[in-house]
């Protein structure tokens, strides 16, 4: 074949828009020979894993005589584009075996596949292998290397090769920052995002990502106004995604609908459904089911994740009815329920009292679903029996429950067996949530009121004595308040707060009002 038929080929590869398109220009490769021409074979190979065609990728491989260091490479990346890191890394082994050299790229890979599956003695191998074929150390590899160590929580590693690095660019400063996150020691992780010489819009939501993961959501959103205010890294949808559902865990309503506005202005994705299913849960739990249930009618497209998130938004709130009719239209739309579907109709059961209802998916779900119950399961069931006041049976099914019961369970059993008066069962279920959680200090004051209502002096003073005795403090309590945009976070008995003289002066007010009008 001559120069300008191998030419047009891989400019036809390169205007390929479709996967049609692609298999004639493959057929024509074949036809014409060129298909024995290893670039081009690893050309056509990745375009196929570009259209997640993995089965073709791999035939395609499999016509190659003598794969070199390239065509490996191919088939180790597209090994990790399909989310198989250990035939990646079997694949950069059939790499060694055969007797080539590795290069900087077939490395990477490898050092990716030994991330993905935590398998620190083969990334050991591979680091190895950069000094003994002297490889060059570019940032790509030292990249690399941080990202394998820290999933590998060998962060100490991590940090010593940055260190190392004579060159550093903006992705080996992420990945240390990410390393730390992953880590979670976000304090680190912060000391590294503030000393970074510049920052993309990958750091700036590895910082934010953090906080939210590290339940910190006021930070988290504290970082993502400042990420606006500078205005070099616009947000990404990953971003936009992460500080909304710290909005979510706060109830941050105004500034979850200024960033609903800015998706609006800006066209950010607008079909995404992740993005929908994120504003959906910012809605619901700032209680705001108007516009979840809006957002949800005019999706485009709904996945598992959307019909559960409007159904426990629904059930939360109170509205149970309107929860299982969700979750029947999603039935008959032929959406399978998954796991926290069922943790979320449950709940709409146990809010609306529908005893019979809740057992009868809780059968289904293992029955017709083939799902074995969680402790999440479990609970709403005994929060099921509990709201309905029935006990007794409350406390039987967690006796017949196949996993052992936690302390949310059995808290959820004491909450209930107070309101009914059942102080017996009460006593009984407080002693489990000791045992299970001996630093619950909300639990000791619950039994310690329980036995001074019914003057069993001597407990109430035992009940003392051990949380004396175990140094149980009761903790403060934290509220978050959103004024104007800005979310206040505020702890019981707070000096911190820059209006603490104010706010004190005005609970004040509030407090001697209130008496003067029970006295009137």
């Amino acid at each position: 074949m001559n120069q300008v038929n191998r030419v047009n080929c891989h400019y036809l590869l390169n205007r390929c828009g479709n996967l049609k398109q692609l298999k004639q220009v493959h057929a024509q490769s074949i036809i014409q020979g060129l298909y024995r021409l290893q670039y081009l074979a690893c050309k056509i190979l990745n375009k196929y894993a570009s259209f997640n065609e993995a089965l073709d990728s791999l035939k395609v491989f499999n016509q190659i005589q003598n794969p070199d260091v390239i065509s490996w490479t191919s088939l180790i990346n597209l090994n990790l584009t399909i989310d198989q890191p250990h035939e990646a890394l079997s694949a950069f082994s059939d790499l060694v075996i055969s007797g080539l050299r590795p290069d900087n790229f077939s490395i990477v890979g490898a050092l990716s596949a030994c991330g993905r599956i935590g398998d620190l003695s083969h990334g050991k191998m591979v680091h190895g292998m950069i000094y003994r074929h002297e490889l060059s150390f570019e940032p790509i590899v030292g990249n690399a290397l941080i990202d394998m160590y820290s999933r590998n929580g060998e962060i100490k590693v991590a940090e010593l090769i940055f260190k190392e690095m004579e060159v550093k660019d903006i992705a080996s400063w992420t990945s240390l920052l990410h390393g730390f996150v992953k880590c979670n020691d976000l304090e680190s992780a912060r000391w590294v995002f503030d000393r970074m010489p510049q920052r993309n819009s990958i750091s700036w939501t590895a910082m934010i990502t953090g906080y939210i993961r590290g339940r910190s959501p006021i930070q988290a959103l504290e970082l993502f106004q400042k990420m606006k205010l500078e205005g070099n890294s616009p947000p990404t949808l990953i971003t936009i995604v992460a500080v909304l559902s710290g909005c979510a865990d706060i109830g941050a309503l105004d500034l979850g609908q200024s960033i609903h506005a800015y998706i609006n202005k800006t066209g950010l994705d607008s079909n995404s459904i992740t993005l929908h299913n994120a504003l959906m849960d910012m809605y619901s739990k700032s209680g705001r089911l108007d516009g979840a249930e809006e957002i949800f009618r005019e999706m485009p497209g709904k996945d598992i994740f959307s019909w559960t998130t409007m159904i426990s938004g629904l059930a939360c709130h109170g509205n149970s009815v309107r929860a299982i009719e969700v979750f029947e239209e999603m039935l008959r739309s032929a959406v399978s329920p998954n796991e926290v579907t069922f943790v979320a109709i449950l709940t709409a059961c146990s809010h609306a009292g529908m005893v019979t209802e809740g057992r009868r998916w809780f059968d289904k779900m293992s029955q017709v679903y083939g799902f074995e119950p969680r402790i999440e399961h479990y609970g709403c069931m005994v929060d099921l029996y509990g709201r309905a006041g029935l006990v007794e049976e409350a406390k039987k099914f967690i006796e017949q429950m196949s996993i052992e019961a936690d302390a949310v369970i059995w808290r959820s059993l004491l909450s209930a067996c107070l309101v009914q008066g059942n102080l017996r069962l009460a006593e009984m279920a407080g002693k489990k949530v000791i045992e299970l959680e001996p630093d619950d200090d909300g639990v000791y004051l619950l039994l310690w009121n329980i036995y001074c209502s019914v003057k069993r002096w001597d407990e109430a003073v035992k009940i003392r004595k051990m949380m004396k005795d175990l140094q149980v403090k009761k903790r403060p309590g934290c509220s978050w308040i959103e004024v104007n945009g800005v979310v206040h976070e505020f702890i019981a008995e707070d000096r911190i707060h820059s209006l603490h003289s104010e706010i004190y002066i005005v609970l004040e007010v509030i407090t001697e009002q209130l008496k003067m009008d029970l006295y009137q």
